[in-house]
């Protein structure tokens, strides 16, 4: 019913800039989430920004100043713009859309598929 499709990933040098993106498809409420999260291998799921429909964003310490979340509500689209990017960003990093049913009161998670950034020399 809800479909996340991630681009952007590839590699890039230590210093460099990337950006994702991230089309939301399907049923989409409007009390929503959308975000970011990021897994490097043997390391657990963990949240890089997020941003709800009409709310400020929040970003996780090590990225605070270099990535900025932002969306585009006509186009359910979320970015990620990710600027002087370290070796330690490397990761599959996920679209995640979390939104509220407010009829039955459950808040529903959706994933994409994850695209591979990798940040090295």
């Amino acid at each position: 019913q809800v479909q996340l499709v991630e681009s952007g990933g590839g590699l890039v040098q230590p210093g460099g800039s990337l950006r994702l993106s991230c089309a939301a498809s399907g049923s989409i409420f409007s009390l929503n989430t959308l975000g970011w999260y990021r897994q490097a291998p043997g390391k657990q799921r963990g949240l890089v920004a997020s941003i709800p429909r009409g709310g400020t964003a929040n970003y996780a310490d090590s990225v605070k100043g270099r990535f900025t979340i932002s969306r585009d509500n006509a186009k359910n689209t979320v970015y990620l713009q990710m600027n002087s990017l370290k070796p330690e960003d490397t990761a599959v990093y996920f679209c995640n859309l979390d939104q509220r049913n407010s009829i039955i009161g459950r808040t529903s998670r959706y994933w994409g598929q994850g695209t591979q950034v990798t940040v090295s020399s």
